[in-house]
């Protein structure tokens, strides 16, 4: 199977056409808010108020709208973060960095993270491996942060660099399942938090002013 290619319209003679952009919008919310085995493509002609068979001008099956979406999902993250990590900056400025541009495609592709999280092992072998390496890439490069501020002793030295990672995804990822239901939860103000308990667990413990001051026995 060949990696996916771009939506286009598919030669048929039913029903209008449709901005692509339209058509897969509506697959993500559907999936989202159904699951990719509870939705069905009746589901998102619905939505988008057209005949069924007209949504084969654009996708084929169920299974090619869940790849548009996902990789529209994934869309970014890989690229933000490789420019983060090249950029100059300690180590703790570029953590909070990467937490900002992880959170961010929550609040304008809300629907279609939650399905890439969700859903993507749904998605047909070839699709899901290449995805998989983005993923695994993307992980190297945050892991690659938190090694560098181990190296120049701005995190413990102790700490175990791969579990960090998994938690740092664990804890942001799972934003997109909450974020809009509570009240004030920002994305600004969800990377400010999020970022002081990452940090605080990773970096090295310095003295207080008044420890520092306090003379030894």
């Amino acid at each position: 199977m060949k990696a996916v290619a771009e939506l286009r319209p598919r030669r048929s003679r039913q029903g209008p056409r449709r901005r692509a952009s339209e058509i897969i919008d509506a697959a993500a919310q559907v999936f989202a808010e159904r699951g990719f085995h509870g939705a069905s493509t009746q589901d998102i002609a619905d939505v988008l108020g057209i005949w069924q068979a007209s949504l084969y001008y654009y996708f084929a099956s169920k299974e090619a709208a869940l790849e548009q979406v996902c990789t529209r999902g994934v869309e970014g993250f890989l690229e933000s973060a490789a420019e983060i990590v090249a950029s100059p900056g300690t180590a703790t400025e570029k953590v909070q960095r990467l937490i900002e541009s992880h959170l961010t495609p929550v609040r304008e592709r809300t629907a279609f993270v939650k399905v890439f999280l969700k859903e993507r092992q749904h998605l047909p072998d070839e699709s899901r491996r290449r995805i998989g390496r983005l993923s695994r890439a993307y992980e190297r490069l945050i892991e690659g942060v938190l090694k560098t501020g181990v190296a120049n002793g701005e995190f413990r030295a102790d700490l175990d660099c791969r579990l960090a990672t998994l938690g740092f995804l664990g804890m942001l990822n799972a934003a997109s399942m909450w974020y809009g239901k509570e009240g004030g939860a920002t994305i600004e103000r969800m990377s400010e938090e999020f970022g002081r308990l990452l940090l605080d667990g990773m970096q090295v413990s310095r003295p207080t002013r008044a420890a520092r001051g306090k003379p030894r026995a």
